[in-house]
């Protein structure tokens, strides 16, 4: 079978998607919107059972259930679940030929990446799924829930939507994870300062669809999805402010870059942290800090909680690009609020920067000082 010029030389292979959530409502019915739409689909739902360390898999295609088991699982995570039930099941239905689109659907509140990096390893040429391709990863999500869920302090566990026993992330980092990494993001409700909230955070690249009754597997089996660029808007480097349509007078969405070529200053990191990283945001981005020069600092923020992490060297990291300071901020807000919120954030920033006398002797001035982030950040190696 020939392809056309503009397609990939693999396209007469089934489709192999996937699709995440927040919501198992939304994530459930547009899975059966998928199917009912197409007679070629089938759709792999996986839901975890920590209690039992146990996996839930339901086979769905346009006829209905096909398949409704529970496996054991040697650990009930989703990296386990991809690797000891999903590749091999995807592997089954692909070989009998019944069908043209497989769709993988999430856990609800799976992060997409760690199983679009699996996946893209076992579509490789030679591996268990070479028979398929894949072709993108596809968040749905309630424009009318998303400013409540992205910024609120909700836990997952409060929602009864934990993975593991211990699971306790907030409900807006697994929401902003999966807008802001995914290929495509599916819209339900109409709200404007939802729209703009997931328009801010959704990456330039990706495509957004409003209405789960307008997506269907030919719109995700047409694309080829990047891994080089899944793992770019996945890294904290990487945190763009997302493509922002007409300016709807009733979206109160707001984003703020925060840049800087100096350091933060550790001590007064500390004393801005609370203004400067909590609060109803989501946040992401690097950092440096003089008393470990070689180091980029992760900074990622929601739901009232943040996260600051030793990623490892700038040269490991990022290339070895110039060490800089940069988090772009997300929130939304009646104006009044909005411009006390960002007045407040820019003043943390400006106060918790090194000054420029305070690192014009290259950080010497910090050598054998006591590492007040090490709690956070971990001992430093050097």
């Amino acid at each position: 079978m020939h392809s056309r010029p503009d397609q990939p030389a693999n396209a007469h292979l089934p489709a192999l998607s996937v699709l995440v959530s927040t919501d198992p409502v939304l994530r459930d019915t547009t899975a059966a919107s998928l199917t009912l739409t197409s007679p070629g689909a089938v759709v792999v739902r996986h839901d975890l059972l920590p209690d039992d360390d146990a996996l839930r898999r339901v086979v769905v295609d346009a006829t209905g259930v096909v398949e409704d088991v529970t496996v054991e699982l040697e650990h009930a995570c989703v990296s386990c679940s991809v690797r000891e039930d999903a590749v091999p099941t995807l592997a089954r239905l692909a070989e009998s030929g019944r069908w043209t689109d497989l769709v993988l659907a999430l856990p609800v509140t799976a992060e997409p990446l760690p199983v679009a990096r699996a996946l893209a390893t076992y579509t490789a040429r030679g591996e268990i799924l070479e028979s398929l391709r894949f072709t993108a990863t596809t968040a749905v999500v309630d424009l009318d829930r998303v400013e409540s869920d992205l910024l609120g302090d909700d836990l997952v566990d409060e929602r009864g939507l934990a993975l593991t026993e211990d699971d306790e992330r907030p409900l807006g980092e697994a929401l902003a994870a999966q807008l802001e990494q995914v290929d495509v993001v599916v819209t339900t409700g109409d709200d404007p300062t939802g729209a703009g909230l997931v328009d801010r955070l959704r990456a330039g690249d990706s495509q957004r669809i409003d209405g789960v009754h307008e997506l269907d597997v030919a719109q995700l089996a047409a694309r080829s999805h990047d891994t080089v660029a899944a793992e770019g808007r996945a890294h904290p480097l990487g945190a763009r402010r997302g493509r922002q349509a007409a300016t709807d007078p009733q979206d109160r969405s707001w984003s703020l870059l925060l840049k800087s070529r100096r350091p933060f200053h550790p001590e007064r990191l500390l004393e801005q942290i609370e203004h400067l990283g909590t609060g109803p945001v989501r946040s992401r981005g690097v950092f440096h800090v003089p008393d470990r020069p070689d180091s980029v600092c992760l900074w990622d923020g929601a739901g009232g909680a943040l996260c600051v992490a030793d990623l490892g060297t700038w040269q490991e990291v990022a290339g070895n690009r110039p060490p800089v300071t940069r988090i772009l901020v997300v929130g939304a807000g009646d104006p009044d609020e909005s411009r006390m919120v960002r007045d407040r954030i820019l003043d943390a920033f400006g106060e918790a920067l090194t000054t420029g006398a305070e690192v014009d002797d290259g950080g010497l001035r910090w050598l054998g000082s006591r590492d007040v982030l090490e709690p956070w950040l971990g001992a430093r190696t050097a």
